[in-house]
C-alpha cells in the first residue's frame, strides 16, 4: 500500500460468488415503481386546501393502497388512471389542475414502460 491507502491491486482474485447479480426485472414491476414515483411527485404537487381536491386526495389514498399490494394487474392500474382524470376534473384551481394533468400524463408513460432486454 501507498502512502494514500491504494494498494497496487496484486494478490486479490475476483469472487464470482460475491459479485452482485443484477435483478431482471420484469415490465410489470418497472411500470409499478414507475407509477409509484408518479404518486410520491403528485402526492407533493397536491394542496391539501384547494378547493374540489378531497376527490385527488381520496384517490390518491386507494392508490398507495394499490401500490402496496403484491402483484400488478394492468387493468386495474388503468382504471386508477382514468379515476384520477376524473378527479381532476373536479379542481377548481386552474393553474393546479394543469399540474395534476401533468402528472395524469406522466402516470401514462409509466405504464408505458417496458423492461431493458439484455
Amino acid at each position: 500500500m501507498d502512502s494514500h491507502g491504494a494498494g497496487d491491486g496484486v494478490g486479490r482474485a475476483v469472487n464470482p460468488e460475491r459479485e452482485r447479480k443484477k435483478k431482471i426485472y420484469t415490465d410489470a414491476e418497472i411500470q409499478k415503481k414507475s407509477v409509484k414515483l408518479v404518486v410520491v411527485h403528485l402526492r407533493k404537487k397536491v394542496d391539501p386546501k384547494a378547493a374540489g381536491i378531497d376527490r385527488v386526495l381520496r384517490w390518491l389514498d386507494e392508490m398507495e393502497a394499490l401500490l402496496e399490494q403484491d402483484g400488478f394487474d394492468r387493468v386495474v392500474y388503468l382504471n386508477m388512471r382514468q379515476q384520477l382524470y376524473e378527479a381532476i376534473e373536479w379542481v377548481f384551481d386552474v393553474d393546479l389542475r394543469h399540474k395534476l394533468r401533468n402528472s395524469w400524463y406522466s402516470y401514462g408513460k409509466a405504464m408505458d414502460k417496458k423492461a431493458p432486454h439484455l
